[in-house]
């Protein structure tokens, strides 16, 4: 039986080891600052066995995953170079930027073992071990940046273990993987952080800021609610990229503040249809590189008892949610229920269920 070390086991690391070990083809070792963590993991069967020590998880191994905060994956690949590594070992991470990552393990060489970037795109709002789900990463992107140098069998050893988390698996250039992860993800979370930073100075003068923000404001800014101390590490590790982006970004905003200035309303217009038509074009029902939402929005009678109802209906037929709220504002949507699932097959399951019983339900584009 071969045996894989898990650097990291919470959210990423214990679905990554859970969908694995469920083939029973592996023993899989776990290892964490937190051994709290590690003894979570053997009791609730994400894996077989667990170490403190760094050195003991991964000499011997055919496969490793690091899963740690991106930016220490520099400096574990370099602890991990020190020692006695199984020859022809492969080693991969699960970090959201991959250059600066890919060209550290490409030292690893020297120890005859094989890296390989990769770059698993789903999450969750939970965190920790007790959260790991095996079927995390079902039908998201998961990407490899493996070197020219990296034998085609290890790419296709590694790419036949990760089909036990049914993810799609996508063979891309560490360089323009964060150039383009950098456009639709990492660069969205500065602006949407900047935006609601900018309110939040404006609330000092009126708080009407804060209660209106509680609508489509906070829906189109929720990605803000990000790990700061992630967000911090994954921008320096991805800064050139994200400052040539940013500067691009400006050229754009001072083009369309031109046209605001000038009066230009054919410019704005345009502006906006742009926009419109390539959004238009996006596929609804793909995973990406930021988790879509799966809101489902009810018209719901005011009277008491309707919300029980409701997630009664869900519950009898073994459909999971992940939150629900009560909308007070939203301009463009009428629903005063929102019911959000972590699943595509559990929202529709929700909508086909509840139209049934006669609940006028629809989903935001």
């Amino acid at each position: 039986m071969r045996e894989i070390a898990f650097i990291g086991v919470g959210l990423i690391g214990g679905s990554l080891a859970l969908a694995i070990k469920n083939t029973g083809k592996y023993k899989i070792t776990g290892y964490d600052i937190n051994e709290q963590n590690l003894y979570k993991g053997v009791k609730l069967g994400i894996i077989d066995q667990y170490t403190t020590s760094l050195k003991e998880a991964v000499e011997g191994k055919d496969i490793i995953f690091l899963c740690a905060p991106v930016g220490q994956l520099e400096s574990l690949i370099r602890e991990i170079e020190n020692y006695n590594l199984k020859k022809g070992v492969i080693i991969t991470d699960t970090g959201s930027t991959k250059a600066l990552v890919v060209a550290a393990g490409r030292n690893l060489l020297e120890k005859e073992a094989i890296f390989i970037g990769g770059h698993p795109m789903a999450g969750s709002h939970k965190s920790g071990v007790e959260a790991a789900d095996n079927r995390l990463f079902e039908n998201a992107y998961y990407v490899l940046t493996p070197t020219k140098d990296v034998p085609d069998s290890a790419i296709l050893d590694l790419s036949n273990l990760l089909s036990a988390t049914k993810a799609k698996v996508l063979i891309m250039d560490s360089q323009n993987h964060d150039e383009i992860v950098g456009a639709i993800s990492h660069f969205p979370h500065m602006i949407a952080a900047l935006l609601v930073n900018q309110v939040a100075k404006y609330r000092e003068k009126d708080e009407w800021y804060f209660q209106l923000a509680a609508g489509g404001f906070r829906d189109i800014t929720r990605i803000a609610s990000s790990n700061p101390v992630m967000w911090r590490d994954i921008l320096l590790q991805n800064k050139e990229i994200l400052v040539e982006i940013a500067n691009q970004w400006k050229e754009e905003f001072d083009i369309l503040l031109s046209s605001l200035l000038e009066g230009s309303a054919e410019q704005i217009e345009v502006f906006f249809s742009k926009a419109k038509a390539y959004r238009n074009q996006i596929p609804e029902k793909k995973t990406g590189a930021i988790s879509a939402l799966l809101d489902l929005y009810i018209d719901v009678p005011d009277h008491p008892g309707v919300i029980g109802k409701i997630t009664t209906l869900l519950g009898e037929e073994k459909i999971s949610i992940t939150n629900i709220q009560i909308l007070e504002v939203r301009e463009d949507i009428m629903g005063v229920l929102r019911v959000t699932f972590r699943r595509e097959e559990d929202l529709e399951m929700a909508k086909l269920l509840l139209t049934s019983r006669g609940y006028h339900v629809y989903i935001a584009h």
